[in-house]
């Protein structure tokens, strides 16, 4: 049975993902990263609960506070440490490490084999994300680049372990559960680490919504769907696309100059990721 459909669902969360900074800079208000993450997380959170009634149980309340921490509030707090401390090139670069750190977590949990061609492609779709977003001028942060490297194993191992951990329910309810643990323990951060939002604009509350219901609920629904039918190390290469996918948006509606080297990083993003797939079609892990 062809695993393409299965792709190509999986591939939607990383695209949409992609129209996360146009939207967070034109519809937000700014300098509330914390914030924003949290009303992202737990809101859809709190809607999918209510519409799938159906709690953890057991092992699953633990496991899923793992998985949130994880998925959302370690990892959405390092991208923010991150992209604050560094140029955004920069810390899209160091995050793209992701995919790698995947192929060795799954190796080491999932018992699955290691492709040649997957390190390759990853390897590769690094370079492409490096062609796309890298400035000549870009520094690097020590800090930043820890927080970047923290977030990218914080997610990668998130994602391992949602394909280890299987509870025998929906995409939608473990979307359910993760998002509203996420969403939980970033509250305390946000409340203690932040001020008091201003009075939001109609604008505002869309890009909340759209951020919260497509952004977070939809995406992540279609992204832990993929992670129970596909390999973890081909759907961790498909986030090659998120920022491939920022850059297009901004040259369409922000009116930012795309250069032959980005053109070239799309390319090279976009064959990698498709190699990605490739290499990882038909492997198995040995134990689950």
């Amino acid at each position: 049975m062809s695993r393409m459909p299965d792709v190509a669902l999986t591939a939607l969360a990383p695209a949409i993902w992609g129209s996360t900074y146009i939207i967070t800079t034109s519809f937000l208000p700014q300098g509330y990263p914390i914030t924003v993450a949290l009303l992202r997380a737990l809101p859809a959170g709190l809607l999918l609960l209510l519409y799938v009634r159906r709690l953890p149980w057991g092992v699953w309340w633990t496991r899923t506070f793992i998985l949130g921490a994880l998925n959302f509030s370690i990892f959405w707090i390092m991208l923010f440490i991150s992209a604050y401390r560094l140029p955004g090139g920069v810390a899209a670069t160091v995050g793209a490490v992701q995919p790698l750190i995947v192929i060795i977590l799954s190796r080491l949990i999932l018992g699955s084999k290691i492709s040649r061609v997957s390190v390759i492609a990853g390897v590769t779709g690094i370079a492409g994300v490096a062609l796309l977003v890298l400035t000549p001028n870009a520094s690097l942060d020590p800090v930043g680049v820890a927080a970047g490297l923290a977030g990218a194993v914080s997610m990668a191992l998130g994602t391992v372990l949602s394909r280890h951990w299987q509870p025998p329910i929906s995409p939608l309810t473990f979307t359910a559960w993760q998002l509203t643990a996420g969403g939980l323990i970033l509250l305390p951060v946000a409340l203690l680490g932040e001020p008091a939002l201003p009075s939001l604009t109609a604008l505002n509350w869309l890009g909340f919504v759209y951020l919260g219901l497509i952004g977070a609920a939809l995406t992540y629904i279609l992204w832990f769907r993929g992670l129970s039918r596909i390999e973890p190390a081909a759907v961790a290469a498909l986030g090659f696309l998120s920022p491939t996918v920022a850059m297009i948006l901004g040259w369409a509606f922000a009116g930012q100059d795309l250069s032959a080297f980005q053109i070239l990083g799309v390319a090279v993003v976009l064959v990698s990721t498709y190699a990605s797939q490739k290499a990882q079609a038909g492997i198995r892990p040995a134990s689950l």
